[in-house]
């Protein structure tokens, strides 16, 4: 059996079981490659090659998603994003629509710095209790967070841009400029999306909680419920008797965690060093005691570990059909089933599956395997190698959050309690669809040639 055969069958079997959320991905993850390796004719030490390096690939990832989840798991503790919920409440009116449209728009600002991971990081934790005290469903959070970083993720400095440039031995900057129209049709796009999918949710609250007013309203039964929530909340209490809440550290609490953010954005250190810093400090400043210190640590220790546990079980994953050849194979096969006729349309083809390649090939084989392969048959029948970059770019890069194999997805998972099945039926086809658009877009701009 060929190792694109298996290969195939291996990240197809993992994607539906995902989908349907059969069983823990821990154990799909770790099974199913290693069965695949098996029936491929690798050797239980070959595999153990293949572990060590998917795991130093993800290790740095695996620090960061510790502690991040522990350090607004903290902050939440404290209480300071209570009132951010409050005035952002206030300043829609509860109104699903503005909240859906503004959730987009503080995505786009956060995805400036090109990592998704701290784009999820930024609007998650402080979006997701609003979300939840409205009753809008968490998922359409990660679908408009997920679809427009994704579209800002076209930056020079974003991890797609620079594979692309680095195949094409060209100017990054010079790659982006001309993605810039798609890119501004995109946001505007998803701001449509947005509000088309916030009046359908608005729908859906007043229908299944009886309200007159649609989610307007809820901003009044939330207020009937405060008093309820606080003393659901003042039933945790740490050593003292006191609770959690720490409303006369807010400003505190809120310059430990903007601070966290600026060094995370910048990159001067590691995001894992700049989160381990944020939980000390963040420990020391509002739980002394070291008594309170490990019970916050206890609290938040089974989330942060069980994504930890997801992620290295993905670094097996990525390290077992990178090292085994499987995802070069699966490249480099693809085009040879297509028929003599399509090959002048094959840079549309694949951009046209971009979505769906993405979710059986990591980011790297994406651009590094598969893109110089379809480049050289492209630019055999006269089509310009620009021309197959946007293609596949436009194509891939939207559906970026909704991959299994992206590391960013598994934290706002960990980070919003979602699953990964429910994530994928519920953004897919939209973002798919926005995908295909934004391809329309660039053929009519002139961007991609046919």
């Amino acid at each position: 059996m060929s190792l694109s055969l298996i290969g195939i069958l291996t990240i197809l079997t993992i994607v539906v079981l995902l989908i349907w959320n059969r069983t823990s991905p821990i154990v799909i993850m770790i099974i199913l490659p290693v069965i695949g390796a098996l029936i491929a004719g690798f050797s239980v030490a070959e595999i153990g090659v293949f572990f060590e390096d998917g795991i130093a690939q993800v290790m740095n990832v695996v620090v960061m998603f510790i502690f991040a989840i522990i350090f607004f798991g903290i902050m939440q503790d404290a209480g300071l994003f209570e009132p951010i919920i409050n005035k952002m409440i206030a300043l829609s009116g509860g109104n699903v629509v503005k909240v859906a449209v503004a959730t987009v728009l503080i995505a786009a600002i956060g995805q400036l710095d090109g990592s998704g991971a701290s784009t999820f990081l930024i609007t998650v934790p402080a979006l997701l209790p609003l979300y939840q005290r409205l009753k809008m469903n968490p998922y359409l959070l990660l679908l408009l967070v997920g679809g427009s970083a994704a579209i800002m993720n076209m930056v020079p400095w974003g991890g797609p841009m620079g594979r692309v440039a680095s195949v094409l031995g060209m100017d990054v900057n010079e790659l982006w400029q001309p993605l810039i129209p798609v890119q501004i049709v995109g946001l505007i796009l998803m701001l449509g999306l947005a509000v088309f999918l916030g009046f359908r949710e608005q729908r859906r609250i007043k229908n299944q909680y009886g309200l007159v007013d649609g989610a307007v309203a809820l901003v009044v039964s939330s207020e009937e419920n405060d008093e309820e929530d606080d003393e659901a909340k003042n039933k945790e209490t740490d050593s003292h008797g006191n609770s959690l809440v720490r409303p006369k550290l807010i400003w505190v609490n809120l310059i430990v965690a903007l601070a966290v953010i600026g060094v995370l954005v910048s990159g001067i250190i590691p995001s894992g060093f700049a989160f381990m810093m944020g939980v000390a400090v963040a420990l020391l400043i509002n739980y002394p005691n070291v008594t309170d210190q490990t019970a916050r640590l206890r609290a938040h220790a089974p989330s942060a570990l069980t994504m930890a546990g997801i992620i290295l079980a993905a670094g097996l994953f990525l390290g077992v059909l990178t090292g085994s050849g499987m995802l070069d194979a699966i490249s480099k096969d693809f085009v040879t089933i297509l028929p003599e006729g399509v090959t002048q349309y094959i840079h549309l083809i694949v951009g046209i599956l971009g979505i769906p390649f993405d979710m059986l090939l990591s980011t790297d084989a994406y651009y590094f395997a598969l893109f110089p392969v379809i480049e050289q048959i492209a630019s055999a029948v006269g089509i310009d190698s620009l021309s197959t970059a946007y293609a596949m770019i436009i194509g891939n890069i939207v559906g970026t959050f909704i991959s299994p194999l992206a590391p960013a997805v598994w934290l706002a998972l960990g980070l919003s309690g979602l699953e990964i099945g429910k994530h994928i039926r519920y953004s897919f086809f939209w973002l798919w669809g926005l995908s295909l658009v934004l391809i329309g877009v660039a053929v009519l701009f002139g961007i991609i040639s046919i």
